[in-house]
């Protein structure tokens, strides 16, 4: 949907593919073979500005909307899908919650630093026993003496662990709400609040995740916290609104996770017309025979399509209108669409495809966290289920 697109988005679309053409390609391969996050390159996108693009320019952002944050996230990914990761944190996940939920003192604490790239913000929901079922999260905190004492532990979080990990927004039990009657008794509602911790703080350690099958560029932890303590004033917003928080927080991320999904469709496709046209079997390349020709045909139909529904969705944010369900419905489509287009992208790379040698592989391996990271598939369904009445007799 270019016909949407204002100039400066044109530009910040060609000025970031680009830098991903110039900077990230030629080592992408590499830094994904080492396991190794790239300090340089993420200061690198900061003094491009792709953190805090959708931030007010008095708390150090660009003031763009966030279709134009939607863009920087697909060209990134278009090439990488390891620092698209942690763009796409670094903003929904890190940078938003404090930005949308902040106190002015936070927010002008965090987000000129945040901005500008001299430390990453992380979100810390995810548990060993409570991913989909958020709700079953262990990690508390009890207020004491005017400080949050927080303990428990996290795990699968981006931005976390490296040398520019700077603070993270914990989700933690905070107390009860009372009793709820359900189908089976009575049971306690918890109090669910966000927390800031910035990382350093005493009791708060963070382990590198390694072994990824991945975004083995990007940075993944697991959080412990041990009688961590911090100051009362460190509580994001009101305390109880911390699951509200999460909710918004994850429609926000499912925009950037489906541009993920998009950039990424896009890059495979892109390699696989390359290939196609360059590599001749029988004497001519093999982009001619109907058998490729319709696969990269159907590819740049569902990649059009995956486009227009993220557009649409994000021009419903920037418009202030109700947009979880085209959220959900971006992130479901544009994350599958990435998953048809590197099969079938792979499979027309042959048996090079399944060579390190060639990105497409990369492609093919990085596409799979985005039908799990920030709400499966199967839970994306279970919302746009939801938002369209399927269950109005519940």
């Amino acid at each position: 949907m270019d016909f949407w697109l204002k100039d400066e988005q044109k530009m910040l679309r060609y000025n970031i593919r680009e830098f991903a053409e110039q900077e990230i390609a030629p080592v992408a391969m590499e830094l994904d073979e080492k396991e190794e996050f790239s300090c340089d390159l993420t200061r690198k996108m900061a003094k491009l500005g792709l953190f805090g693009i959708y931030v007010p320019a008095e708390f150090g952002g660009a003031g763009m909307d966030y279709l134009s944050y939607i863009i920087a996230v697909e060209e990134i990914c278009r090439i990488d899908g390891s620092h698209g990761a942690t763009v796409a944190a670094g903003n929904s996940l890190g940078i938003g919650p404090i930005y949308y939920y902040g106190s002015k003192k936070q927010k002008n604490e965090w987000l000129p630093r945040l901005c500008a790239g001299e430390i990453l913000a992380s979100f810390g929901l995810t548990e060993p026993n409570a991913g989909s079922d958020a709700g079953a999260s262990k990690t508390n905190a009890r207020l004491e003496n005017g400080q949050w004492v927080v303990n428990g532990s996290k795990i699968f979080i981006t931005n976390s662990t490296s040398k520019m990990a700077g603070i993270c927004t914990v989700q933690a039990i905070t107390g009860t709400k009372g009793q709820k009657v359900g189908p089976y008794g009575s049971i306690e509602t918890k109090e669910v609040s966000c927390i800031l911790v910035p990382n350093g703080t005493p009791g708060f350690t963070t382990k590198k995740m390694t072994k990824k099958m991945m975004w083995r560029s990007s940075d993944t932890g697991e959080l412990y916290f041990d009688d961590c303590r911090v100051p009362e004033e460190n509580l994001l917003g009101k305390r109880g609104e911390g699951f509200h928080q999460m909710l918004q927080t994850l429609d926000n991320g499912r925009l950037a996770i489906a541009a993920m999904g998009l950039g990424g469709a896009q890059g495979a496709y892109e390699l696989a017309m390359k290939y196609a046209k360059a590599r001749k079997q029988f004497g001519k390349p093999i982009s001619t025979f109907q058998i490729n020709a319709f696969k990269l045909a159907d590819m740049a139909t569902e990649i059009e399509a995956a486009r227009n529904l993220l557009y649409k969705a994000c021009y419903l944010k920037d418009q202030g209108k109700p947009f979880g369900k085209e959220a959900a419905m971006a992130k479901l489509y544009c994350s599958e669409v990435m998953g048809r287009v590197t099969n079938e992208a792979l499979q027309i790379h042959g048996g090079y495809g399944l060579m390190k040698e060639y990105n497409i592989e990369r492609f093919y391996r990085d596409y799979k966290l985005l039908t799990i990271g920030e709400g499966t598939s199967e839970v994306q369904r279970i919302v746009i289920s939801r938002r369209i009445g399927c269950y109005d007799t519940d």
